[in-house]
């Protein structure tokens, strides 16, 4: 049997043999103690990328923003974000139990605000009675949204309306590199929004662990010593600095082909009954099953005895995410088990469903 293709997410990718090749080459220090040229080396690159003062390499996205959050808010203080948002959904109530934050949850449009919304929730700060809120959370691409491309000038009015409250703004920018291509406008560009933000290699750009932080100079400080209490210091950390550095030089611009063959999934899928399409941007795939006798589990679990490996992000939406590892040979037969898993079961077994 060939090897299962691997749709899950676009974090499942294995470093490329010239990716290992650099790991194995990278001129490494000790990082608690500041003296690991090539991770210093990644740090100053996406700062000056990103326009903005100092970098901090993190493990993780989640950790990347927990971070932000610490270093920018203060125990008993609001966070602002959206509620479909990775910081809400996804990191483990990390914002109360590391922060003391309390999270108050907006509806955005595919991580579009209203910045009346906005406004008006962080007017409640000027009574005593009310947490003071005093961070907005945005988030690019929306990974909820299927990888949706928030706008730019979304995103600035949302961050504008924050500020003439006096809240500071931070970017989840986990896959702010696919916006970036996608709309061929620069990163300084996106990161210029807010305070900070944050990236991640380990995603479309196919590095093994890392993410990191970008902003001023004495948050990222801040920053950094709450790694250190988190037990993140890193010490010869180059070895993950010089993948990262790799994926900077050579699978930023190759993003193109996951958002290609993400469209080319999509129509491939158009129309089958049961199943609507979600609009495609960036690099993933949204299929929400709308046949009542059906779910996403179940479909997820015929692909698995096929060889193709999709996710579910919730009993009615099945996610399949392009990246690096999927070619286009690859790519045909994962469409090619999604039209019979996909297919009506009277299709497949010759009897109609009970």
């Amino acid at each position: 049997m060939s090897e299962a293709i691997d749709l899950r997410s676009d974090t499942v990718t294995r470093p490329t043999p010239a990716m290992r090749q650099a790991m194995a080459e990278a001129e490494v220090g000790d990082d608690v103690f500041g003296d690991d040229p090539t991770l210093r080396r990644l740090e100053e690159r996406v700062a000056a990328l990103t326009g903005k003062e100092a970098a901090l390499y993190v493990v993780s996205g989640t950790m990347g923003n927990q971070l932000a959050i610490r270093a920018q808010v203060r125990h008993g203080d609001e966070v602002l974000l959206d509620r479909r948002c990775h910081i809400f959904d996804y990191e483990a109530g990390a914002a109360a139990a590391i922060s003391g934050a309390q999270l108050y949850t907006i509806e955005s449009d595919r991580g579009r605000f209203d910045p009346a919304a906005i406004t008006a929730r962080a007017s409640r700060g000027e009574n005593d009675h009310f947490p003071p809120p005093s961070l907005l959370c945005l988030e690019n691409t929306h990974h909820r949204s299927g990888g949706a491309v928030v706008p730019l000038d979304a995103l600035e009015a949302a961050a504008e309306a924050a500020r003439a409250k006096g809240l500071a703004v931070h970017l989840d920018g986990a896959r702010l590199w696919n916006a970036s291509v996608a709309t061929a406008i620069p990163l300084a560009r996106y990161a210029a929004v807010a305070d900070t933000v944050q990236m991640c290699f380990s995603k479309g750009l196919g590095a093994p662990v890392g993410s990191i932080l970008a902003g001023p100079a004495p948050v990222v400080r801040r920053a950094r010593r709450y790694r250190k209490m988190l037990g993140g210091g890193i010490r010869q950390g180059g070895v993950l600095a010089a993948a990262c550095l790799y994926a900077l030089d050579h699978h930023v611009e190759r993003l193109v082909d996951d958002h290609r063959r993400a469209k080319k999934l999509a129509a491939a899928l158009a129309g089958v009954p049961g199943i609507e399409v979600q609009p495609v941007e960036t690099n993933m795939v949204l299929l929400r099953v709308t046949d009542a006798a059906e779910d996403a589990p179940r479909i997820a679990g015929r692909a698995r005895a096929e060889g193709l490996l999709v996710g579910v992000m919730d009993p009615r939406t099945v996610r399949c995410a392009l990246h690096l590892d999927v070619d286009d040979a690859k790519l045909e037969r994962a469409i090619d088990v999604l039209r019979r898993v996909l297919a009506p079961r009277e299709t497949l077994t010759g009897a109609p469903r009970s």
